[in-house]
């Protein structure tokens, strides 16, 4: 297929090299989201505030500024570069802090949100990439894979925050203008993860493996979650960047799911990890946590119609994250040593 043919499939407009922020960027996601746009000739401007990210993960050639999304000098930036587009990583990502402290989770995921649409607003960026949750603002679905247009039934203050995102730019959209894309990430996995939270699953059981830990899994293990690469992450951040986006009729027109459209258990996973390790470490099973689901896949229909589908499957992205991991494990005991 020629390019201008895949273009007019995919909705994608023709682009010149934007300015854009990163919030989140010293993240996980977000630094890889980073290189993207850096590698693609974009320049980038990064704001965290390190609660979680990593000044290591910056990546070369992005601004950084160290700052909370709700600090009111986020808007001087604003005001002073003039962004094009605005990419929203930065936020409280744990679905059991959500359940102990929602307020916390409220703090940063909502009014945090509002505060940057507010900058933008009185700067003139109207170009949003906002991260939500495939695997939370569906709630418990009866339908899997489940598409966007599935109740939003979040059952977590996690999901309800992200589903308020998606809703309050809706209202910006119709109100002032805004053109934006909700991706709803499934469980993302890949070098840099954190090993914290139920999303760090990956990360964690990799640390077990390498230190000969046991592998602990809450409930039989049978629940499920949709896993995808981060370098596919970072493909559908930059395709809705650049989405041509038709009339919106409502909140799940501008969403689509980021996955892989299949589940795998817990113990599986632990199984592959096994097998590209060439490790093994006992299982202990625990009490299942609160507020978290017992299966959840997303269907990806909608947004491989519009041009991005993954490209790497399950093994292959354990494999490369196995490997970054152990070699990161390496690197710091031999500094440790020295």
């Amino acid at each position: 297929m020629k390019e201008s043919e895949r273009e007019q499939r995919s909705g994608i407009v023709g682009r010149e090299p934007r300015k854009v922020l990163v919030t989140g960027g010293a993240g996980f996601i977000g630094s890889h989201v980073a290189e993207g746009y850096l590698a693609r000739g974009d320049r980038v401007w990064i704001v965290d505030d390190l609660s979680s990210g990593k000044l290591e993960n910056i990546p070369d050639g992005a601004t950084f500024h160290k700052m909370s999304i709700g600090d009111p000098a986020v808007r001087d930036l604003f005001q002073e570069v003039g962004f094009d587009l605005l990419n929203h990583h930065a936020a409280q990502i744990d679905v059991r802090i959500s359940v102990e402290d929602p307020l916390r989770d409220a703090t940063t995921n909502v009014a945090g949100l509002l505060n940057l649409l507010e900058a933008a607003r009185a700067s003139g960026t109207r170009r949003v990439v906002y991260v939500s949750s495939g695997g939370v603002v569906y709630g418990e679905p009866e339908e899997r894979p489940t598409p966007e247009l599935a109740p939003k039934l979040p059952l977590s203050p996690y999901g309800v925050s992200k589903l308020a995102g998606e809703q309050y730019l809706h209202y910006y959209r119709e109100v002032h203008g805004f053109e934006y894309v909700a991706l709803r990430y499934s469980n993302v996995y890949g070098p840099r993860q954190d090993p914290h939270g139920e999303a760090g699953v990956v990360a964690i059981f990799c640390n077990r493996l390498l230190s000969g830990q046991e592998i602990q899994i809450f409930g039989d293990g049978e629940q499920t979650r949709d896993y995808v690469y981060v370098k596919d992450v970072v493909q559908a951040n930059l395709h809705a960047s650049d989405l041509g986006l038709p009339p919106s009729r409502g909140l799940d027109d501008r969403a689509f799911n980021v996955a892989t459209g299949m589940g795998t258990s817990v113990n599986r996973l632990a199984d592959l990890l096994e097998a590209v390790s060439g490790l093994r470490t006992p299982r202990v099973f625990r009490s299942p946590r609160k507020g978290e689901l017992r299966h959840s896949t997303l269907d990806i229909t909608r947004f491989s119609a519009r041009g991005w589908s993954p490209r790497h499957s399950l093994k292959d992205g354990l494999r490369e994250t196995f490997q970054h991991i152990a070699r990161s494990s390496k690197a710091e005991a031999a500094a440790e040593v020295r």
